[in-house]
């Protein structure tokens, strides 16, 4: 009965089929002028059916839109990474450079509170540098110290201060052809000539194999400041006057101490300095200059 009536229906169905395909461009251009003419004559529904087709594609056009959207979004941030790693760099060469020059401008400072009732001073000669990398800590007669890749065909000259980053570091004691060993500020042999910078009062800074060396020498009647700054004097002609040493700190028992400047056991490079005078090396070590052989 089923096969029956399915072969009626596609019999009556066949005429009708036949006569729109005769017709079916024809009917699509008068489709096409029909829209047309409406669009002209009526905007407001032409806009309103665009709406609303645009409003039910939306959604589908945001999904479809979210993969790309997150693969962008994660370039972009990639892009800002590695932007900040090469801000973080830049501006921690910078950040040295300016802690470099707050030194200076610090040490200016005090110079001038201490030369301004002069009418003139002789300008320090000007220094030259080089450069080393920290490789070992040999030990023997001195027990902090570190051993740097230049040496005596690089300039390098016993008497000669060694810098990192902020402040001094110690001086150069031993000097080989291709290396020297520095004798660091916290050694037990090493005696600075030091000024404080608010109170202008003068001490000797003394090593002993801590990592805050002490303070000698200082009047009893004489007030120390805790965070006060303490520069070389130059005295004894060890030292130029005002290289950047530490920071005054008075522990329990009341004795004055310096904290460094620079973390001694975190020196990687340094900056081997000569000023151009080194006469007051034999007088500081006294006698003791053989036994660092």
């Amino acid at each position: 009965m089923k096969t029956r009536n399915s072969g009626s229906v596609a019999r009556l169905a066949a005429p009708v089929w036949g006569l729109a395909q005769r017709f079916y461009f024809p009917l699509l251009i008068m489709a096409a002028i029909a829209l047309m003419m409406v669009g002209h004559v009526n905007l407001g529904v032409v806009d309103q059916v665009r709406a609303r087709v645009t409003d039910a594609f939306t959604p589908i056009l945001n999904i479809m839109s979210r993969p790309a959207s997150s693969v962008a979004d994660g370039l972009e941030y990639v892009r800002q990474l590695v932007d900040l790693h090469d801000e973080n760099a830049r501006l921690r060469e910078e950040n040295t450079r300016l802690r470099q020059w707050e030194q200076t401008a610090l040490r200016l400072e005090a110079e001038n509170r201490s030369l301004r009732s002069l009418l003139s001073f002789k300008a320090e000669a000007p220094a030259s540098t080089i450069a080393a990398r920290v490789v070992a800590d040999t030990g023997g007669s001195f027990v902090r110290t570190m051993v740097v890749t230049a040496g005596s065909r690089d300039g390098v000259r016993r008497g000669q201060a060694a810098m990192s980053g902020q402040g001094l570091a110690g001086r150069i004691v031993q000097v080989g052809e291709r290396s020297a060993r520095i004798l660091l500020i916290t050694d037990l042999n090493a005696r600075i000539p030091v000024v404080l910078e608010e109170s202008r009062q003068r001490a000797m800074m003394a090593g002993d194999n801590s990592d805050h060396p002490t303070l000698m020498y200082i009047p009893a009647s004489t007030a120390l400041k805790d965070g006060e700054r303490v520069f070389t004097s130059g005295h004894g002609g060890l030292f130029p006057p005002g290289l950047p040493v530490g920071i005054v700190r008075v522990d329990a028992s009341g004795q004055p101490r310096v904290v460094p400047m620079v973390d001694l056991s975190r020196i990687e490079h340094v900056q081997i300095v000569d000023f151009g005078s080194t006469e007051g090396l034999a007088a500081e070590q006294g006698g003791r200059s053989d036994s660092i052989e």
